[in-house]
Formats: C-alpha cells, structure tokens, sequence
C-alpha cells in the first residue's frame, strides 16, 4: 500500500504537497516540529500525524517505518543540512523507503559561495549514494520572497532588495507543491533525475513593482539595495550570520543570471502552467495591504 511522509508538512512546499497528494487519495504522514492549530487542521483532512524533528535520528527512523516514498526538505535557514540529510538517507536505507523527492536550490553547485548552496549540493550528493532512488528539485527564488519585504510594501510603498536589475521568473511553492505531490505519487520515471522549476516569466524587481502598483491601486517602488547593504539591513532585523551569509552569495549568483531561465517542466509534470506573478500577488492580495 502507498503511503508517502512528507516533511516541513506545515510549511510552503510541504503543505502544499499534501494537498495535491490527498487531491490524488495518496495516504499521508505529516512529520511536525509541534502538534499545533496547523497540525490539526492536517489531521481533520485525514493525514496521520508524527512528531519530531529531522535532527532526531530515532525520530526520523520512526517517522519513516512503513512509507514507500518521502519529501525530504530542510530549512535554508539555519544549519544542520548535512546531519539530517544522513539521518534521513540512513533511516530511508534502513525502512526500505522506495524514493525520495529532495528540495535543493537552483543555486546549488560545488563551487557555491554560499554555505547553504553548496550544503544543498552535497547533501544532493549523499542521498545519490544513498542507493534509493532520488529527484532533486532546483527552484529558482519562490514568488514569496515578497513575503519577506511585505512590511515594507504595506507601511512605505516600496520594498528594498539586492538582486540590481537581475531578471528570474518567481515560482510559487503552491506549484513546487503539485510537483513534489506528483512525482511522489509515481515516483519510478523522475529517479535519478534533477528539474529545475521556474514560473512562467522571467521578470525584474521594478516589473514586480508594477504588479504590485497595479494590484494594489497605488504606486509601490523597488529600491535596489547593495549586498553589503541589505546585509546589514538583515542584521538589525535579527537573522543570523548564516542566513545572512547565504543571501549575500545568491544575491550575487542572481545578478549573475544563475536564478534565471524558464521551462515548462511544471506543466509536463502536473498538467498545469505555473502561477503567474500578478496572479500569486492577487491571492495574497492581504499581506501587502497599506498600515
């Protein structure tokens, strides 16, 4: 009988994977930091509920007992990567699990400036010497990273980033989400295979902007900010030297054009083009409105 774990169950990709896996009747195992609001709310759908932690290797072991395929997904965050993705390949090994779908980034390479990408590539690189079968998923920037400068949106009309006049195309996790859903569901023809996922148009920070203007009815700016800058600005705002470290790199990786490019592997996969940029801004419409 299938049964799929996915982890970071209440997070973006995560939870929208399990919405496209219970569109699709694939029994679910949510693995949860903590039984909360969201954790029920997972549970009043019909998704069996674990908790624990990826740097638990007993918890993730349990967590794995009786799945025949798993979403593996670590927070870019903090630290750790390495350790749980060798928990999470051992645990896999030991409980048979069949496949993996494992979250990385586009910005994912061996010669990364940043720590997070290249422990996003190594981490790619044990779970291929795991033995069980493995797709790697590569997104570009998520469409809500605007999440991030929301407040800014909302009480000064502008939003300030590092990205100059780099152009990507943003992928929501709602897309990321029926991807992970569908290739877990049959799993067989995407092993050993790498996708990098992007929306459907590549567009700049200023194009943004203009959706924004549009959608909200008044004019909002980007203000491109230096690296070192925005850096600092991050600082103040108490995120760590990590993270920090990690979006000083990709920031340049992205003026570098590594962030860019468009396919339409989202549509080949799921049978759906990918969310537009003023569609995803119209759906989360609320979180940029004027304070």
């Amino acid at each position: 009988m299938k049964k799929v774990l996915i982890t970071g169950a209440t997070g973006a990709t995560g939870g929208n994977a399990i919405q496209k896996l219970l569109e699709l009747k694939v029994s679910v195992r949510a693995l949860v930091h903590q039984a909360d609001k969201r954790s029920e709310k997972l549970s009043s759908q019909g998704v069996e509920i674990v908790v624990g932690d990826l740097s638990d290797f007993e918890a993730v072991s349990e967590a794995l007992q009786g799945i025949t395929a798993a979403y593996f997904v670590f927070p870019v965050k903090v630290s750790g990567i390495l350790e749980a993705t060798a928990f999470f390949a051992q645990a896999a090994l030991e409980q048979r699990v069949g496949a993996i779908v494992n979250m990385s980034q586009i910005s994912a390479r061996r010669i990364a400036k940043s720590h997070a990408a290249q422990n996003h590539w190594i981490a790619e690189r044990l779970l291929d010497r795991s033995g069980i079968p493995v797709t790697h998923l590569r997104p570009t920037f998520f469409a809500e990273w605007l999440m991030y400068v929301s407040e800014s949106i909302g009480k000064r009309n502008m939003f300030p980033l590092p990205f100059g006049e780099a152009r990507y195309a943003p992928i929501a996790a709602e897309d990321q989400g029926r991807v992970i859903g569908a290739i877990l569901n049959d799993p067989a023809e995407h092993a050993g295979k790498t996708y990098p996922l992007y929306g459907p148009k590549e567009l700049t920070q200023h194009e943004v902007a203009d959706i924004l203007t549009q959608v909200l009815g008044r004019k909002i700016t980007y203000v491109p900010v230096e690296i070192e800058a925005f850096s600092e600005i991050w600082k103040e705002s108490g995120y760590s030297p990590y993270i920090r470290q990690h979006i000083s790199a990709v920031a340049q990786d992205c003026r570098d054009g590594v962030f860019s490019g468009t396919n339409d592997l989202v549509e080949k996969l799921t049978g759906q083009k990918p969310m537009p940029m003023l569609d995803y801004i119209v759906k989360n419409k609320a979180a940029f409105a004027s304070r």
